[in-house]
């Protein structure tokens, strides 16, 4: 059975690829200066946000081609299980590592919109890829955390270094925005098969079988973690990927309607509600009018 091992604080992790702790809650960690690494799997009860310089060529999204693999950012958040297993082997490492424990956020304001940065909870296959220019500001970025991290703790030290965190993560927004925008052919791919999937989800009986299909059950369908799938539907559309879903749900809604013989309880039920009053409910607010004024009307 693969080994999960714990990394609950800032030194844990120092200790782990060998390097000094200059602060106990925050480290940046230049991978070029580590000899090697044996990586194991490991839970993370730290923020990490690691720059990785690997160059994997040109990502082409559609037919068009994007020079955005100078370098390649993930993110990881306290409680989730990341890296990969080597078997023992020692590995030389490249990049980058940004470490925090959550209670360098105690009392700020990033304390309070830390969970707004929703590309923590993203897969590792839906990291952040960079241009040469948005390198050039992760690295500036960080190098001015490692300098403050470098200076003798006082009373400004805190607030500083959140603060360079804090707009370290806000180009790290920009950027996955970019990223969005620049994969608009591959995002549109996706739309489509989240339709085709509704289609299919409606059309047989998973629906009647396992009730309404929830956004987490769309985004594991289509390979994606729900907060990347929720940005992606939002970036595209300008709706959240749950009103998003509850509009398709109603097109098809409005397809059962047509057939008279079916009763608004049998509609229901066909769509996946436990109730039919919550069905109702959701198709006026949707719609302005009741399934049977809808009915009405044809």
């Amino acid at each position: 059975m693969e080994e999960v091992k714990r990394l609950d604080t800032v030194r844990q992790y120092n200790d782990y690829v060998g390097v000094d702790t200059l602060n106990p809650l925050v480290s940046v960690v230049n991978f070029n200066d580590v000899p090697t690494i044996i990586h194991y799997r490991h839970y993370m009860g730290v923020y990490a946000v690691f720059f990785k310089n690997i160059k994997c060529g040109n990502i082409t999204y559609g037919c068009q081609n994007y020079d955005y693999e100078d370098g390649t950012m993930v993110f990881v958040s306290p409680g989730q299980v990341y890296g990969i297993d080597s078997s023992g082997q020692a590995i030389i490492p490249s990049g980058w590592g940004l470490i925090f424990h959550p209670d360098l956020l105690k009392g700020t304001h990033l304390a309070k919109t830390i969970r707004d940065y929703n590309f923590f909870a993203y897969e590792v296959n839906e990291a952040l890829h960079l241009s040469k220019k948005e390198k050039k500001t992760i690295m500036e970025s960080l190098e001015k955390i490692a300098a403050e991290i470098e200076q003798n703790i006082d009373k400004h030290s805190k607030t500083l270094i959140v603060s360079n965190i804090e707009l370290f993560l806000n180009y790290c927004m920009r950027f996955y925005d970019r990223q969005f925008i620049t994969r608009s052919h591959a995002n549109k791919d996706i739309l489509v098969r989240f339709e085709n999937l509704l289609i299919d989800y409606f059309r047989s009986e998973k629906a009647s079988q396992l009730g309404l299909p929830s956004v987490a059950y769309c985004a594991d369908q289509l390979h994606l973690s729900p907060n990347y799938f929720g940005d992606l539907i939002k970036k595209e559309t300008g709706s959240t990927a749950l009103n998003y879903l509850q509009s398709k749900m109603i097109d098809e809604a409005k397809t059962y309607i047509f057939d008279s013989s079916k009763t608004f309880n049998e509609i229901a039920a066909d769509l996946g509600f436990k109730y039919q009053q919550h069905f109702t409910r959701l198709f006026k607010q949707k719609t302005g009018m009741t399934p049977q004024e809808y009915r009405g009307l044809n």
